[in-house]
C-alpha cells in the first residue's frame, strides 16, 4: 500500500502495522481500536480530509527520506 491511498476507512491497527512512522504523526498517547476516520471524529478534528492529506504526506516524505539513507 502507498502512503497515497491511505483514506479515512483505514484501520489505526493496519495503518500503524503498514507505517509505523505514522505513530509520531497521531501522537495520541493512548491506543486505539478503530478506523482513522472515527478517531479523527473522536478528537473531533473539522477537516478531516487535511488530515488525511498531511498523514500521506508525511509518510511519503518519511518513506523518501528512508530510501535515500539505505
Amino acid at each position: 500500500m502507498e502512503p497515497g491511498t491511505i483514506d479515512a476507512d483505514i484501520s489505526v491497527e493496519v495503518l500503524v502495522e503498514r507505517y509505523p512512522g505514522a505513530v509520531g504523526f497521531l501522537v495520541c498517547g493512548e491506543p486505539f481500536w478503530g478506523t482513522l476516520g472515527e478517531l479523527m471524529a473522536q478528537k473531533r478534528i473539522e477537516n478531516p480530509a487535511q488530515v488525511v492529506e498531511e498523514l500521506r504526506a508525511f509518510l511519503e516524505h518519511e518513506a523518501t527520506i528512508n530510501s535515500s539513507s539505505a
